[in-house]
């Protein structure tokens, strides 16, 4: 993997929208980036904990009974085990740092 991306090029280069790609490993965890579209992603939970970095746009997380919009240049710590999904109306390029489960 290059040592140098543009992730914002990268994401909008994707042909799929919540296809995430990964970038590059650092420290043991993944570097992934996402192109999303405005649909909502499904609920899922994790092992380990999960950063979600927005670059651009906003991502609306429904977690724990509410929505927190995520604005970019935000990041939000997914705790392991806590079960999350992204709501309708979230677009941008999201960062997605995670772990092999």
């Amino acid at each position: 993997m290059a040592a140098h991306t543009d992730l914002v090029a990268l994401a909008s280069s994707l042909g799929e929208a919540w296809r995430s790609t990964v970038v590059g490993r650092a420290a043991g965890a993944n570097l992934k980036i996402v192109r999303m579209d405005g649909r909502a992603y499904p609920d899922e939970s994790h092992s380990f904990d999960e950063a979600l970095l927005v670059l651009e746009g906003q991502m609306n997380l429904h977690i724990g009974g509410a929505i927190t919009c995520v604005r970019a240049g935000e990041v939000y710590i997914v705790p392991a085990d806590v079960a999350h999904a992204v709501a309708e109306g979230s677009h941008g390029t999201l960062v997605i740092i995670d772990r092999d489960a």
